[in-house]
């Protein structure tokens, strides 16, 4: 568990010598995984949410109508973003504060908006940068170690006040200790037990309409992951039937899902990762207002040579050759009905949109495998597979990487394949019928001379120093030996757009990006021949 200074933070004094009505704590752990709306997994980058700007509202359990506060103090760190929030003097600030001190809500959650996100290929949504909107106190965060350390809390009363109440208050209430915290060698500030609050009915809960629910979906996050908690919540109360599956675009599509509970999340058959994209790496987008930037490359270096006594040196103009890259708009599109997004489970349309986002994946990686093998230069290699004997894989992987390295100095970094290849590879024997790539099943090494493939796996295979990058997106046959800053790849992702259609009922959603690849090197690729 993450622990908090609480020295960070001083709680000043009120001018009778009270604290005042602040909360403390860590709003939110830096690379920490949590599953948030949807079942998205996320993480949050160090630096990615704002110490300045405006400052994010102090809500209860991300209700915008129950605001109680603003954070007043933001702390950044490696490890996490600590806050103080200063909670207005209102019933309901009163009332939270209570709950805080009693250990009711000894937890935050952050409501931002990504501004600035990846995902890496196990689908983990990375957060560099991002608007802090709002912070709020929960029961239960999504992310752990998003807690309250330190409550200075002091709630004045009349007698008046005191005189309307049907119960006696105590007279002398005795104060909680906070939290204790490590590291500090200030002392916890007191804490002020707060007069009694009459509990009152729990308000109920309005169903959205189909516009909040999808401003909801929008924004993402804790906002959307309570909205939805709390619908299905109504939904059990009032005994309604909506437990189905979306379909696509019509309630026709899906006939037997509608009066049937659906167990299980959905069957995903797609694996939304992009090899190719996560090896090489996505550079941001240039942010140029055409359709086409300018990416420069030496065609012709400058020189040097001996030089004899009272002769002329050696002079080269170097010449740098203007290349244009064109930026391509990759999208995607769905429309869902009315009737499917109020007859169905509301949870299943953010089913859809991941998909949606998914193939985008999908359809990026295909762009960037495509043009890596279009780029190649053809090394005069070949691999001819022989059983038991891997002489001619080593010959052709060191030829590639002589061609690299004579023309460069540099070495190769990756070795990129299809399938069917990687198959090959991990097929490959010695004389003794061993694996010639090995593998480690269950903690026990295969036989491992000239790398490891994984076995029937895909973590962390190399070839002979090469990091093995398997893409199905590669036509069969594909091998590439590659020194990774010869290829680029840039990205801009947009995001989710939706628009109504009145004349149908139906709402169409579309997820979009930009995306360019660039051979900066075409010999920095090289091709091998199988037979």
């Amino acid at each position: 568990m993450m622990r908090f200074t609480s020295s960070t933070f001083s709680v000043d004094a009120a001018s009778d010598g009270s604290p005042k009505r602040t909360i403390t704590g860590i709003a939110l752990p830096y690379n920490v995984e949590a599953t948030v709306s949807g079942g998205q997994v996320v993480s949050f980058m160090p630096g990615s949410l704002p110490t300045d700007g405006k400052a994010p509202k102090l809500y209860m359990s991300h209700d915008s109508t129950q605001a109680i506060g603003l954070v007043t103090e933001r702390a950044d760190s490696p490890e996490a973003m600590y806050f103080t929030a200063k909670v207005s003097t209102t019933a309901l600030g009163d009332e939270a504060l209570v709950l805080a001190a009693d250990g009711v809500l000894d937890s935050v959650s952050v409501g931002v908006n990504p501004t600035k996100f990846s995902y890496n290929e196990d689908g983990v949504m990375i957060v560099e940068a991002a608007d802090w909107m709002e912070l709020s106190l929960v029961p239960q965060p999504a992310f752990s170690g998003a807690t309250i350390t330190d409550v200075a809390a002091s709630i004045p009363t009349s007698e008046d006040d005191l005189s309307n109440n049907t119960e006696t208050a105590p007279d002398e209430p005795e104060p909680t200790e906070s939290e204790e915290t490590e590291v500090s060698e200030t002392p916890a500030p007191e804490v002020i037990q707060a007069s009694a609050l009459f509990a009152q009915p729990k308000r109920k809960f309005a169903m959205p309409s189909a516009g909040e629910y999808l401003a909801a979906m929008h924004a993402g996050g804790d906002t959307f992951a309570n909205v939805n908690a709390a619908y299905k919540e109504a939904v059990r109360d009032q005994q309604t039937a909506l437990q189905a599956a979306a379909g696509d675009v019509l309630t026709t599509d899906t006939p037997g899902l509608l009066p049937v509970p659906v167990l299980g999340p959905l069957f995903q058959d797609l694996n939304f990762v992009r090899p190719v994209v996560s090896a090489f790496g996505a550079r941001s987008m240039p942010n140029t207002p055409s359709k086409t930037f300018v990416r420069p490359t030496i065609t012709t270096h400058t020189s040097a040579a001996t030089q004899t006594e009272g002769s002329a040196v050696s002079a080269t103009t170097m010449v740098i050759a203007s290349n244009t890259v064109t930026k391509s708009t990759v999208a995607g599109q769905v429309t869902l009905t009315m009737q499917d997004m109020d007859f169905t489970d509301p949870a299943a349309m953010n089913l859809i949109l991941n998909d949606l986002a998914g193939e985008y994946l999908i359809a990026t990686d295909n762009i960037a495998a495509d043009a890596l093998v279009a780029g190649k230069t053809a090394s005069g290699s070949t691999w001819t597979v022989t059983a038991g004997d891997p002489t001619s894989l080593i010959n052709s992987l060191y030829d590639a990487a002589r061609e690299i390295a004579e023309d460069s100095n540099y070495f190769p970094t990756h070795l990129c394949v299809s399938p069917d290849v990687w198959e090959k590879l991990g097929a490959q024997l010695d004389a003794n019928k061993r694996p010639v790539l090995g593998y480690t099943t269950n903690g026990v090494l295969g036989q491992n001379s000239l790398g490891r493939v994984g076995g029937l796996g895909y973590n962390s295979m190399d070839v002979m120093g090469l990091t093995l990058v398997v893409d199905n997106n590669f036509a069969s046959g594909t091998m590439l030996v590659t020194y990774a800053p010869g290829f680029e790849i840039y990205e801009a992702q947009q995001g989710v757009l939706s628009i109504a259609n009145p004349s149908t009922l139906s709402r169409t959603f579309s997820y979009y990006g930009y995306f360019s690849t660039f051979v900066a090197k075409s010999s920095f690729i090289q091709g091998i021949v199988i037979a």
